[in-house]
């Protein structure tokens, strides 16, 4: 069957299943992740505190602005790539006062046109009590729809931006090679998940 008669749902819906099947063998997660839900619940508290570690050292005013939050969603691991269509997924933790709150499984769909797959690091500060309400009591919270997210960028001193810093929910994307600026977070989704 040739391109030109699959219609663009199904073709959509087949390169997503195909990007899925080709990042089902991508894991961030260690051979100890495999075992109980302790594990993994203790795995994924590790990677989020090694993110905050190193969000504050590329920026470091994030550490203010976190301390002030009612609460900060780190996502340590978020895989992604892209056949046809991009898919990303991965877990986080909600703290609220830096105790523990919740855990999340984020997920988002994009078309592009890049192979490969790669890993990042996201962190959403709710500076505001509501968004984080709204955050909490939803059945499905996705970035710029139920809320916009204003991202900062590589070494902005957020100190002097107010602009950023007095936005309901801030976002920061960490990449092997550090903060990165110009991405858009919107368009994740996330779904409360028991560990």
């Amino acid at each position: 069957m040739s391109l030109k008669a699959l219609h663009v749902p199904t073709l959509t819906l087949s390169l997503a299943a195909a990007a899925a099947m080709a990042l089902a063998g991508c894991t961030t997660t260690n051979a100890t992740d495999k075992g109980s839900p302790m594990a993994a619940k203790a795995a994924l508290i590790l990677q989020a505190d090694s993110t905050l570690t190193r969000l504050f050292e590329a920026a470091p005013t994030s550490r203010e602005m976190i301390a002030r939050a009612p609460g900060v969603l780190i996502c340590p691991a978020v895989v992604g790539g892209s056949l046809g269509v991009g898919v990303e997924g991965g877990r986080c933790i909600l703290r609220e006062r830096g105790a523990d709150a919740g855990y999340y499984r984020v997920s988002s769909l994009s078309l592009g046109f890049q192979a490969g797959a790669q890993s990042r690091a996201m962190v959403y500060v709710f500076n505001a009590r509501e968004a984080l309400h709204e955050f909490r009591e939803s059945n499905g919270w996705t970035a710029g729809a139920n809320a916009s997210v204003s991202v900062a960028s590589a070494g902005a001193n957020l100190g002097g931006d107010t602009n950023t810093a007095s936005q309901a929910v801030v976002g920061y994307v960490l990449t092997n090679a550090g903060l990165e600026a110009g991405v858009s977070m919107s368009g994740a989704k996330f779904t409360k998940i028991e560990m």
